[in-house]
């Protein structure tokens, strides 16, 4: 009766649309899923901060809205306007994450952005300008692998891929100690090694300058 309670609570919170795993012994959450379905549209989820990398005083404005083809259903989070440009970049972050060793995977799609456009997952995260990310840029055909430090943005890694912006794509990353595997779309496309953060942190979600993109069915572990 006791695994039979459990899993009816685990259907539950998965039909919310926020899942949080975490062991008997109350040890910190093991895996994270967001598929916001069940989040208040036109707002930010619970316990996700907006907020930016060197940023202009015009912060970007995200929100979870309905969108037709949404991975999960019929809602994603998406940034729906920002006014930025060149160095600043915009960041949601989940703040009560805390993750070291980890696998993330997240649904992707660009909407707009003459300067920028795409996006990705942010991870080890110790505040807006301190972290690792892996991001899809369509305008440039390529996705990358860098480290924030200090607000200053660093390339790691680099690889081309060339795709359909209309369709929404599967970005994965693991990584374990100082190694970081990078999947577009169920392929590997990087794998390196860096020891820039080496403490847990914070994950969120990462566009740069004035790209818009949406988000779904983010799920960490």
């Amino acid at each position: 009766m006791k695994h039979a309670g459990f899993l009816f609570g685990l259907i539950v919170l998965i039909a919310l649309g926020t899942l949080v795993i975490a062991s008997e012994s109350g040890e910190k959450a093991k895996a994270s899923i967001w598929t916001f379905e069940n989040e208040e549209l036109g707002k930010v989820p619970k316990d996700w901060e907006i907020t930016e990398t060197n940023g202009n005083e015009k912060l970007a404005a995200w929100k979870v809205v309905e969108m037709d083809g949404a991975p999960s259903g019929e809602k994603a989070f998406v940034l729906t306007e920002t006014k930025n440009v060149k160095r600043t970049y915009n960041l949601a972050i989940a703040k009560k994450t805390c993750y070291k060793d980890l696998t993330i995977d997240l649904k992707v799609k660009s909407m707009t952005g003459e300067e920028d456009q795409g996006g990705g997952p942010i991870w080890r995260a110790k505040d807006k300008d301190n972290y690792y990310i892996a991001r899809w840029n369509p305008l440039e055909d390529n996705f990358r692998v860098y480290y924030v430090k200090d607000s200053n943005r660093t390339q790691i890694a680099s690889a081309n891929v060339k795709t359909d912006t209309s369709k929404w794509h599967d970005i994965k990353i693991v990584m374990v100690g100082n190694m970081i595997t990078a999947s577009f779309d169920d392929k590997i496309v990087i794998k390196l090694e860096d020891s820039t953060f080496t403490e847990a942190g914070m994950v969120g979600l990462w566009t740069k300058a004035d790209a818009a993109t949406a988000f779904d069915d983010l799920k960490v572990k």
